[in-house]
C-alpha cells in the first residue's frame, strides 16, 4: 500500500473528501487517465496530457502539454476542481503554480514495478472518490498479473531483450533495471540485456556488444521511433543475435510501459512476440 500512502501525504484528508465530488478533473499522465476511464469516470475528465492516448476518446479532450512539460496556464484555463498527476509530472515551476493556486493536486507515485500497479489503481480511486470501484479493479488486475506471471516467467531459456527508448547521435538510450521497460520485460518472461544499467541511459558501443541482445524492443510511433533498419545499421548491433535473426519488436508506448490496467495483456503479447514457437497451436 506504499503508493497509496504516498498519494495521501500529498493531499490531506479534507482535500480528498472534496475531490470525491470533483466534476472537472485534469489528468496528467497516460496511466492516470487510463485508470480513471477504467473506473468508469472518464466523463469527469476535462483535459489530459499528450501521453494520455488510451482509451481513444481521451485524445479528444483538451491537451495541456507533455507530462513533464505541462502548461500551468493551460491547466488553469480548464477551471478544474481537481488535478491528478503521475509523480514526475512537471516542470517544477508549473507544478508549484498549480499548488499555489489553491486547487487540489494529488500526486500518484508510479514505481517501475508491476507489483505496484494494484496500489496505483487504489491511489487513483482514492483521489477521485471511487475507492470501492478501485478496490474491485485492483483485485482483478492483481489476479491477472499473477496468472500472466505464472505462464510467462516459467520459460526455461530466457531471451535477452534490449529496450531502445531512442537513438540520438548514433547512441542508443536503453532501459536498464529500475525502469518500466525492465518490469514489463521480466513479466513477459524475458531477461533485460542491460540490467546492470539503472534507469534509462545512453549506451556505449562496447556495452551494446557485451549485452548481445536476442531481441530489440522499441515503442511504435512518435518522434523517437526507431526502425529495424536504423537499429541493425548500428555497428554495435549489426553482429548481435537480434540482427542475425531480424528479431525486432515494436509496441505502443503507453501499452508497453504505462504499467497500468493493461500491463498483463501487454506482457502476454510481448511474451508471444519473444517466444512465437511457444504460442503456436
Amino acid at each position: 500500500m506504499l503508493s497509496l500512502v504516498c498519494a495521501l501525504v500529498i493531499a490531506p484528508q479534507a482535500a480528498l473528501a472534496q475531490s470525491a465530488d470533483a466534476k472537472r478533473i485534469v489528468a496528467i499522465g497516460g496511466t492516470v487517465t487510463e485508470i480513471i476511464y477504467a473506473l468508469g469516470e472518464g466523463d469527469r475528465i476535462v483535459a489530459v496530457d499528450t501521453t494520455s492516448s488510451y482509451p481513444p476518446e481521451a485524445t479528444q479532450k483538451p491537451n495541456i502539454g507533455y507530462v513533464r512539460q505541462v502548461s500551468a496556464e493551460g491547466v488553469l484555463s480548464q477551471k478544474p476542481d481537481l488535478i491528478v498527476a503521475e509523480s514526475g509530472a512537471g516542470p517544477v515551476d508549473a507544478m508549484n503554480i498549480l499548488k499555489a493556486s489553491g486547487l487540489t493536486l494529488i500526486s500518484i507515485p508510479s514505481p517501475p514495478d508491476t507489483a505496484a500497479i494494484p496500489d496505483k489503481i487504489r491511489a487513483v480511486g482514492e483521489a477521485i472518490g471511487r475507492k470501492n470501484k478501485a478496490e474491485e479493479l485492483a483485485l482483478k488486475v492483481e489476479a491477472t498479473l499473477k496468472a500472466t506471471a505464472d505462464k510467462t516467467t516459467s520459460t526455461a531459456t530466457k531471451k535477452k531483450v534490449l529496450f531502445a527508448l531512442s537513438l540520438a547521435n548514433g547512441r542508443v538510450m536503453a532501459g536498464g533495471s529500475q525502469s518500466s521497460a525492465d518490469a514489463i520485460i521480466r513479466l513477459a518472461g524475458g531477461e533485460n540485456a542491460v540490467s546492470t544499467v539503472s534507469g534509462y541511459k545512453p549506451l556505449t558501443d562496447e556495452a551494446i556488444i557485451a549485452a548481445a541482445p536476442d531481441v530489440v524492443l522499441v515503442m511504435s510511433g512518435g518522434a523517437t521511433h526507431m526502425t529495424a533498419e536504423q537499429a541493425f545499421a548500428l555497428p554495435a548491433l549489426a553482429s548481435s543475435p537480434a540482427a542475425k535473426n531480424k528479431a525486432f519488436v515494436t509496441m505502443d508506448g503507453l501499452y508497453l510501459l504505462g504499467l497500468g490496467p493493461r500491463a498483463a495483456d501487454a506482457a502476454a503479447e510481448l511474451h508471444g512476440k519473444l517466444y512465437p514457437e511457444a504460442t503456436k497451436p
